[in-house]
């Protein structure tokens, strides 16, 4: 999943970016509130983390906006203030969830872990996909062949995971680019045909088919 981090302390927004990447997501960050909805508008991001504080526009204006505009992708907000007229505030304004400063890092995962799987599958869903043998928990981030769970690399699981949650659809190395690395790789876009052959490697050979020109498709079943 592809992440944007709006904060304007960067050694925090450095920080969150560097344990969120660990954690197998793709990671923009930026330190304006006027870019942040700029790359928000026009990117395509599964979570948007946004500070209230920020130069150029704060992050209630530029939550407001995206929601002004259309966009529903999930909002988290970051503040060092503490009081409930800020939080009811943010929430106004179209956020969906709200952490006051200093926050342990270990509950951020969670909410945007919770946020995700709100925002993907529906309030109350499942997180855990299946397909046919396979069975991926996208919340605990483990995989299973039969009985047989398969230990993945954080960008192995995310890779699967943009497989797995459009099975039978051709998804092209492009959008696996874009949602498993940030904007700011430049390498090899072949990168992607490593990961699918570990993951080949992993699972099983067939489970991951190439369409010529096109992408990768899932296989819902076994052929």
């Amino acid at each position: 999943m592809r992440l944007l981090i709006v904060e304007d302390e960067k050694r925090l927004a450095l920080s969150l970016a560097k344990g969120l990447t660990a954690e197998g997501y793709a990671v923009d960050v930026v330190h304006d509130g006027r870019e942040g909805l700029h790359r928000a508008t026009e990117g395509s991001y599964d979570l948007v983390i946004l500070d209230i504080m920020l130069p150029g526009l704060n992050g209630y204006r530029v939550c407001s906006a995206l929601r002004a505009a259309g966009h529903d992708v999930p909002i988290l907000m970051l503040t060092a203030k503490d009081g409930e007229y800020d939080e009811a505030e943010g929430l106004d304004t179209g956020a969906d969830d709200y952490l006051t400063k200093p926050f342990s890092y270990v509950v951020l995962v969670a909410r945007v872990k919770a946020l995700l799987r709100r925002g993907r599958n529906g309030a109350g869903a499942s997180p855990v996909v299946v397909r046919g043998d396979l069975k991926v928990d996208t919340a605990a981030r483990r995989v299973f062949l039969g009985d047989d769970e398969v230990p993945l690399t954080a960008k192995e699981f995310a890779v699967l995971e943009q497989l797995v949650t459009r099975a039978g659809e051709v998804v092209s190395k492009a959008q696996i680019l874009e949602h498993v690395w940030d904007f700011a790789y430049d390498g090899d876009p072949n990168i992607v045909e490593v990961y699918v052959s570990a993951l080949r490697r992993k699972l099983r050979p067939g489970l991951i088919r190439t369409v010529r020109g096109a992408g990768y498709r899932l296989e819902t079943e076994e052929r």
